[in-house]
């Protein structure tokens, strides 16, 4: 069972796991704070480690507090939408046939039906990133799967909130974020391999940073221009 460490208006989410090392965690995008401890760390232990760390946790909230967050998408004329990190101005067209999305120089024509409100405008747009990465992962993932001489059982594509990606160790499968879809390549395959190194280790410890280290090195890198990246605006429902 999880324990709690309350330091004035920040609480600390202790988890016991296999490791060596504590490891403390600032989650974007609400700076949710997380201590992963070994297995017979004593609380009061943990707790000093915190306290320790108190103006490390304040900063990394205050630089996630003050980070860039897209305004909402309208899906609207002359709107910015990123594909694949780059920025592009949406063109919206209107024609009685099947809803279609077509990339161009600096430009995206989202063609849907007369009368089309905003809900359906986004309902294509997503449809469309989803094809995009439908488009990447497979040779991505085979990719890896060589590397780490592991199998991925499937792939899946979602909407998360607070996530980029998961890993069901006992089912062999990985979920990508498909907000990936408008972040440079180079980071959704730090998440795939992220991900996949899950699959040799389930839990954030030594050896999995080891994996990381051996075969993406420049891993801290991705992770940090990933999360320095805008935030989405979106309310998800679950």
């Amino acid at each position: 069972m999880n324990e709690t460490i309350q330091l004035g208006e920040i609480a600390i989410t202790v988890t016991r796991k296999d490791i060596k090392h504590v490891h403390l965690s600032v989650h974007p995008p609400d700076g949710r704070v997380t201590l992963a401890a070994p297995t017979n760390t004593r609380l009061e232990v943990a707790r000093a480690y915190a306290i320790s760390k108190l103006v490390w946790i304040r900063e990394q909230q205050r630089k996630l507090a003050c980070q860039a967050r897209e305004t909402p998408r309208q899906f609207i004329e002359r709107e910015s939408h990123y594909v694949w990190g780059r920025r592009y101005l949406i063109t919206v067209a209107y024609q009685d046939a099947k809803p279609s999305v077509a990339l161009g120089n600096k430009r995206i024509t989202l063609m849907v039906r007369p009368g089309s409100g905003a809900e359906k405008r986004a309902a294509v747009m997503h449809e469309w990133h989803k094809s995009l990465l439908h488009e990447v992962v497979p040779p991505l993932i085979q990719k890896w799967e060589r590397a780490l001489k592991v199998t991925v059982s499937a792939y899946f594509l979602q909407r998360m909130k607070t996530k980029w990606g998961s890993c069901n160790h006992a089912a062999g499968n990985i979920r990508l974020n498909t907000e990936l879809g408008k972040k440079p390549k180079d980071l959704l395959e730090y998440v795939i391999v992220h991900e996949m190194a899950h699959l040799i280790e389930p839990t954030h410890s030594d050896r999995f940073i080891a994996i990381l280290e051996e075969h993406y090195p420049s891993w801290r890198e991705a992770r940090a221009e990933l999360n320095e990246l805008p935030l989405a605006a979106e309310v998800w429902k679950e």
